[in-house]
């Protein structure tokens, strides 16, 4: 039953917090079960969240998703919210599902396929589910979209703008066509597509459970409670933190076509409750896929400082505070047709380790020592004359990761 004009008290605002929280790894948990490539559903390289309809900002995130799709898929939302206002996209209907890959939509690699879906309440649009996925293989110049020598993005695979590939509930059957006829192994794709969507309904279905049993003035007045707890514990925790600058570098071996190193700067300025994050004088774009779009960038310093205060409630409140200076010019602010199918698995551990570089300096006892820097992308296709089929594998080996000065690493994690 409905709490109509219910007063928020605090024990109700907990179990919202902990309600949105289970939508989301009920998400993640169904995204996973039901996927056909391994990559998803053993690797679990795939995340679910819930976004504002104003404007895709995000109000709560599944715990066993990947971290740097924390920050990323609010962009790719936004986008859509956008293009829709605009006219360049379709508006919604009760049971679209959009499909979005474009890095430079708020993306990060081609193979990470995003689906959006509106959440309707009374004929209005409540908020915004989307989720993310790894795909296998999206086309391109070799198996698995991780081409070394690509110096150009078409060279990585198809790229897709916000486009409905679910109208009303159904899937549509000519961008599907579209889809299949530029990937490779296009058959094993549909288990992923259908897992994927299952994902949104089934997040779709538990929210209208939990705004039937509470009202929906209730959640929305929980949801912005929640966003400004979570952007004043993130403000509390940097107060702490002495005032001043902090300086580190990392840095990328090659960029796979030119054989030299790529240096991320970064100048972490603290003042009062707030915290900046300057990458000027880093490298600029590189020739080779080791560039990263600023969707990228900036869920890179989101995770990083997940890890480091991980005791903040993950919404778009806890970012409030974390201000990042657009790095125009640089390799980590990548624009058309700058190849980028390495922002993701390389680059974005790389910033997370400069901001770590950077922190530990401000506060030794929390931050972790750098993870091993990669993720161990492995791809492998061809074709098998046995069968006349080809086939694409492809698995995250992960890596080593830092211990801090309360625990001890991982000997085999993904930092992303």
């Amino acid at each position: 039953m409905a709490v109509e004009g219910a007063k928020l008290d605090t024990i109700t605002l907990s179990v919202l917090q902990a309600a949105l929280q289970q939508v989301c790894d009920e998400m993640d948990l169904t995204f996973s079960r039901a996927a056909f490539s391994p990559v998803i559903a053993e690797a679990n390289d795939r995340s679910d969240g819930i976004y504002s309809a104003a404007d895709g900002s995000l109000i709560a995130q599944g715990s066993q998703g990947l971290p740097v799709f924390v920050g990323v898929m609010q962009y790719s939302t936004k986008t859509v919210i956008e293009m829709i206002a605009d006219g360049r996209c379709l508006a919604p209907e009760p049971g679209d599902i959009y499909i979005v890959n474009d890095p430079y939509l708020g993306g990060t690699h081609l193979m990470d396929v995003r689906f959006v879906m509106p959440v309707y309440r009374d004929g209005k649009i409540f908020c915004w589910l989307s989720n993310t996925g790894h795909w296998p293989d999206i086309g391109g110049a070799v198996p698995g979209g991780f081409s070394a020598s690509a110096t150009a993005v078409e060279q990585e695979g198809l790229r897709l703008p916000p486009v409905k590939l679910f109208k009303r509930g159904v899937l549509d059957p000519e961008i599907y066509a579209i889809i299949c006829s530029n990937i490779r192994v296009a058959d094993q794709r549909i288990g992923d597509i259908r897992a994927q969507a299952a994902a949104l309904l089934i997040g779709q279905d538990r929210l209208n459970e939990i705004l039937d049993r509470y009202g929906d003035e209730t959640v929305v007045e929980a949801i912005a409670e929640l966003r400004r707890r979570a952007a004043e514990q993130m403000r509390a925790s940097i107060a702490v933190i002495p005032d001043g600058v902090y300086r580190s570098q990392a840095f990328v071996d090659s960029d796979g076509v030119v054989n030299e190193p790529l240096t991320i700067n970064l100048a972490v300025e603290k003042k009062g409750d707030s915290l900046t994050f300057d990458f000027a004088g880093s490298s600029k774009p590189c020739a080779g896929p080791m560039n990263s779009v600023l969707a990228t960038t900036l869920s890179s310093v989101y995770l990083a400082m997940r890890h480091i205060f991980p005791e903040v409630p993950i919404s778009a409140g806890a970012f409030e505070p974390l201000n990042v200076k657009r790095p125009e010019g640089t390799f980590l602010d990548a624009k058309y047709p700058r190849p980028v199918s390495g922002c993701a698995a390389e680059v974005s551990q790389r910033i997370a380790e400069a901001v770590f570089a950077a922190m530990v300096q401000a506060l030794p006892e929390k931050v972790t020592a750098a993870p091993a820097g990669s993720s161990g992308n492995f791809a492998l296709g061809g074709n098998d004359p046995t069968r006349g089929r080809d086939y694409v594998m492809y698995q995250i080996s992960g890596g080593g990761y830092g211990g801090n000065a309360g625990h001890d690493g991982l000997s085999n994690g993904c930092s992303t």
